[in-house]
């Protein structure tokens, strides 16, 4: 579907956004209409809660094309990793902007209403918003980690193949510059990079491996420093 017209791409948000609420909101009444012993009634709002999430689905796949799948078995990893890291980019963008401007400015109006339930539950909303953020880019983060991974083992395995086929392993070092040195972790393969350092846990790129504090720890398997050792790459010729 052609969505450079605007008016299009906002009614199927629009539209998405009514179907989701709808969901929710039958979902509720079946918790309701269950606690007041009827069934069948509950039964009936939830059979048209999971009715609306399909028609919300639907609107969705419209709206980013880029995540609709046939058949995920032919897709290869990096294109899977595409597929998972643009959902998280879209969920980082949702959640960053519920706790920045959507429940900030919702708990500033309800403060000049006076309503305090109103106020703690923005707030509220606005702290939680802001954790599923960080979690959500943690996540994200680790997808280039794993990247590294995958990579290394890849080496690994093609290494062993030509080993099989009698071609001499490449000759490998680590270097003896601290400021470049990877180490790699013996648990999970996770690779750190002092050029890159790892942010998210308060390491500052360009921070060798011996500054490091000994209590940080291995952000995809959560080994320990002690677990890390010097990686070796293949010498340039």
């Amino acid at each position: 579907m052609d969505l450079s017209n605007s008016n299009t791409a906002n009614n199927l948000e629009a539209a998405f956004g009514g179907e989701s609420m709808a969901n929710r909101k039958y979902l509720f009444f079946a918790e309701v209409t269950r606690k007041l012993g009827m069934s069948e009634l509950s039964k009936l709002f939830k059979e048209t809660a999971n009715q609306e999430t399909e028609h919300a689905f639907a609107h969705f796949r419209l709206m980013h094309p880029e995540l609709v799948m046939d058949d995920a078995s032919s897709l290869t990893e990096e294109q899977k990793k595409a597929i998972a890291s643009r959902c998280l980019e879209l969920a980082i963008e949702g959640e960053t902007y519920e706790y920045t401007t959507m429940y900030p400015g919702f708990a500033a109006q309800a403060k000049e209403d006076r309503d305090s339930k109103a106020v703690a539950e923005f707030e509220g909303q606005q702290k939680e918003s802001q954790e599923h953020a960080q979690t959500f880019r943690k996540a994200a983060h680790n997808f280039g980690l794993l990247t590294n991974v995958e990579q290394h083992h890849a080496r690994q395995y093609t290494e062993a193949l030509q080993s099989l086929e009698g071609v001499n392993p490449p000759e490998k070092s680590a270097g003896d510059n601290p400021t470049i040195q990877k180490w790699i972790c013996r648990q999970c393969s996770m690779i750190y990079d002092p050029v890159a350092g790892d942010p998210d846990s308060g390491i500052a790129p360009g921070t060798p491996f011996a500054e490091i504090p000994d209590d940080w720890h291995c952000p995809i398997c959560g080994a320990s420093k002690k677990t890390f050792v010097l990686y070796e790459e293949a010498v340039a010729a």
